[in-house]
């Protein structure tokens, strides 16, 4: 059945492994968009980072970002809804994982700027004008959209699951890459609750929606939604969890996908 509402990953699912948006996938959103059907883009990245995929799909409706802490309004530019850790949970959640990894660096997402301790290995965001290194004290002066931690010798599932030894249900934790990369959110903030709250807005099902994704943090998303789908080049774990395997990222999976419901 056509959905009422799509939910869709950026990073390996809709974006091509050389960074790119294809002109099919770009096509097959504006028909959903045409049709009625809101082509929700629900990433990790930050609303900092969405401009060139905003203008390369006509910069339609809503983003849910930084893993669901943040509602971007993708022709406004505007942060239209935020679910931030609070400082205190920074200062300790900082402090409980570099006592049981003293190796580990950090770094916190506020959307539109990021600060890095000077060891923060900030692959994409080195020479941005928007990042500041400080000393770990200002990682919890703000609140923040999301919690960076990084770690030089353990990969990224079982740094995740080091991280849930040490800290519980305090928040949430999950990951995105294979290398060892850990983000950590407010407790209960997920891609799943960015994307249901926008769908209870709309008074759309979650039966109604169908969701696309390839890594651990899409998991959430993919449970909730009524119909998901994983790319063939994702994580064993999605392929696990999704109702169905579809071709990869470089293959246009999800523009095949919508072709088949909007033509």
């Amino acid at each position: 059945m056509t959905p009422r509402l799509i939910g869709c990953d950026l990073d390996g699912t809709l974006v091509r492994s050389d960074g790119s948006i294809s002109a099919r996938s770009a096509a097959a959103v504006a028909r959903a968009e045409e049709a009625g059907v809101p082509f929700v883009i629900v990433t990790g990245r930050p609303p900092r980072w969405l401009p060139e995929v905003a203008e390369a799909i006509g910069r339609h409706g809503l983003a849910v970002c930084s893993n669901g802490a943040l509602v971007y309004d993708l022709r406004t530019e505007d942060v239209v809804m935020e679910q931030l850790l609070d400082v205190a949970t920074l200062r300790e959640v900082i402090v409980a994982v570099r006592d049981r990894l003293p190796q580990a660096t950090f770094a916190v997402e506020y959307g539109g700027s990021f600060r890095r301790e000077r060891a923060y290995n900030a692959r994409w965001d080195r020479d941005n004008s928007h990042v500041n290194v400080v000393e770990q004290a200002a990682l919890h002066e703000l609140p923040a959209a999301k919690l960076l931690v990084r770690h030089p010798d353990i990969d990224a599932d079982d740094l995740l699951d080091t991280a849930r030894a040490a800290l519980g249900e305090q928040v949430t934790m999950t990951h995105s890459s294979f290398d060892g990369l850990l983000e950590i959110s407010a407790a209960g903030v997920t891609k799943a609750t960015g994307l249901a709250a926008l769908a209870e807005h709309r008074g759309i099902d979650a039966r109604d929606v169908s969701a696309f994704g390839d890594m651990p943090n899409d998991l959430p998303m993919l449970a909730w939604a009524g119909r998901s789908y994983a790319v063939a080049n994702a994580h064993a774990d999605v392929l696990k969890a999704a109702d169905e395997v579809i071709r990869s990222n470089d293959d246009d999976a999800v523009a095949e996908v919508l072709e088949g419901w909007f033509g």
